[in-house]
């Protein structure tokens, strides 16, 4: 008799302790797809919301990674609506990672070839690695955000005789920018921000070509607002410089603190730009953080082109002492038809 009653207490006690862990298993999902579902109803609803959902639809991709886990959570736990929601959030994740953007050549003759390279220098601390990247490299037109004072100072010692040609507005930290060019340039009208993002025109042998660097604020807690505005005033510029007299065309390089994932960039996108990684399959390629976590991070570093240009290559470059991955970028100015 003591036996039979001390196997029906442990038949209970393990049937309580299942029900617990279905329980928790249930919960624990459900506050996963809460989250979860937060993030995609922004992005399917094409808006960035509020902090976190900014900071969040960065890493729209990796999403999937506790989508899967709540998954399987769900099954565990053989809540059934839980599974069904988990696998509507998974389609929706992996159709709104799907490349966003126009691709396509231009339909007229190639007029000239040149190579582009934009690096956020992270306080002037990588300025050595990118001088020595420059060197080996040997792009056409550099843009570099974070350049403060001794790093504009290193860059004229080092590359004034390739480079004469530039575009700078100097301040101190993060704040400083400056486009470096093989290729005469003429003064043109940046974007106001609260970082420096000069502008200038580039004589690419004999075709006019509008430079214009981008280092929007990023989507820090408190400041969305102020990010979604820097970013709305590139779309503008975009949208002005294409839409204008529609003769020069336009590349838009930089540190944008933000991804395909976020509408603000998306409508500089729709403006009339094309991404380069884009053009060249490499749009999912991360560039920041590369020091924390390279393998999984976001791409917010982007050249931006005109439908005047084809990318021919794309390739990131790892330079020490900086959080960001450079960008080098072989372009074709086309004829316009």
């Amino acid at each position: 008799m003591e036996t039979a009653a001390a196997e029906w207490t442990d038949s209970r006690d393990g049937e309580r302790g299942r029900r617990t862990g279905h329980r928790l298993g249930r919960w624990t999902a459900a506050l996963l797809f809460l989250g979860i579902s937060v993030v995609v109803g922004c992005r399917v609803a094409d808006v960035d919301g509020v902090t976190p959902v900014p900071q969040l639809l960065a890493f729209l991709p990796w999403l999937l990674v506790p989508a899967g886990l709540g998954l399987l959570l769900a099954l565990f736990s053989r809540s059934w609506f839980a599974v069904v929601w988990a696998v509507a959030l998974l389609g929706l994740l992996a159709w709104n990672i799907e490349p966003y953007g126009k691709t396509g050549r231009p339909g007229g003759p190639p007029l000239v070839s040149f190579r582009v390279l934009t690096s956020n220098v992270e306080f002037g601390q990588a300025t050595d690695a990118l001088v020595a990247a420059v060197r080996r490299d040997r792009p056409d037109i550099v843009f570099v955000q974070e350049c403060e004072y001794t790093c504009d100072a290193r860059l004229k010692e080092a590359l004034s005789t390739d480079y004469p040609h530039r575009a700078a507005q100097i301040e101190a930290g993060s704040a400083g920018s400056v486009v470096l060019s093989r290729f005469p340039l003429d003064p043109a009208d940046g974007v106001d921000g609260t970082m420096a993002m000069p502008g200038a025109v580039a004589d690419v042998r004999g075709r006019a070509v509008r430079l214009q660097l981008a280092h929007p604020m990023p989507p820090l807690p408190g400041h969305v607002d102020l990010w979604r505005r820097e970013l709305g005033d590139l779309r503008d510029f975009a949208a002005e410089s294409i839409g204008g007299d529609g003769r020069t065309p336009v590349i838009l390089a930089g540190d944008f603190n933000a991804s395909q994932d976020h509408a603000a960039f998306r409508r500089i996108l729709d403006a009339g730009l094309r991404d380069a990684t884009r053009l060249t399959d490499e749009d999912r390629t991360p560039s920041w953080p590369a020091r924390t976590a390279p393998a999984f991070g976001v791409q917010i570093d982007h050249v931006l082109l005109s439908a005047d240009f084809s990318a021919r290559t794309a390739r990131f470059l790892g330079l020490p002492d900086t959080d960001h991955r450079a960008l080098l970028v072989d372009v074709t100015l086309h004829q316009r038809r």
